[in-house]
């Protein structure tokens, strides 16, 4: 990433940010966590990038270059934490499962004016211990470096819904099924199936932040049926494509 800006302290506070609206590469010599009250919030580093509704929050480790990217109107949460507090122990991005009391824990330490007073170090101490607690969640695209699978997986990004398994698409990138294959378990940790998922759900959320149909969305990232995608984002997120636009 270019022009990477160095910030030392990860600051804490509330930001509105458009549709679209990026902010650019940069690091904290802290460790912060990113939470978007509403929209999609997507944070990308040389990685790959992690994505997150209002239900999830991403953990974002000191040193980590990383860039924003807003889905919808967002409202987006930063909490900078020093680099010796690490509750989970995390040494790279990492999407966590925010529930009720935790997002209100958010919420109430990225308010203004950001003092430190006894109450203030009170909520922080019960936000790292809803932290230890909190899940991790496998909502992430790795960055892929070998030409021929970042060939595929930039083939699937432009058509999320493109039905083409592992074989036709590997014809076409110059490989052997058997050899993306394996880049997709070495370079990014999962399977195509698995990968291809995190793919459509990721557009997924986009879409339905941009205000599209679920029957569309479903239509356009490539679910066999409306029923079929509706059941895939209940399990990866805890509730429906219509709960999500109703959330924004």
């Amino acid at each position: 990433m270019p022009n990477i800006r160095h910030t030392p302290e990860a600051p804490t506070r509330t930001q509105e940010l458009a549709p679209g609206e990026r902010i650019d590469p940069h690091r904290h010599d802290d460790h912060q966590i990113v939470y978007a009250g509403s929209g999609v919030l997507a944070v990308t580093t040389d990685a790959g990038t992690w994505f997150a509704p209002g239900t999830r929050a991403i953990w974002v480790p000191a040193g980590c270059v990383h860039a924003h990217r807003a889905h919808g109107h967002l409202a987006l949460h930063l909490l900078g934490l020093p680099a010796d507090t690490n509750p989970l122990g995390l040494d790279v991005p990492t999407v966590l499962a925010v529930g009720p009391l935790l997002r209100e824990l958010i919420l109430a330490c990225t308010r203004a004016p950001h003092d430190d007073t006894p109450e203030r170090g009170r909520l922080r101490a019960v936000l790292l211990d809803q932290l230890r607690a909190s899940p991790q969640q496998p909502v992430h695209l790795p960055t892929p470096t070998d030409p021929r699978l970042a060939a595929v997986c930039e083939l699937l990004h432009r058509d999320p819904a493109d039905p083409r398994g592992l074989a036709a698409l590997a014809a076409g990138a110059g490989a052997g099924e058997r050899t993306l294959s394996r880049l997709f378990r070495r370079e990014l940790g999962m399977t195509f199936p698995q990968w291809r998922t995190q793919l459509r759900l990721y557009h997924a959320l986009r879409m339905l932040t941009d205000g599209l149909p679920v029957t569309t969305v479903a239509h356009r990232c490539g679910w066999s049926s409306t029923s079929a995608f509706i059941d895939v984002f209940r399990r990866a997120f805890g509730y429906t494509p219509g709960d999500h636009q109703r959330r924004d």
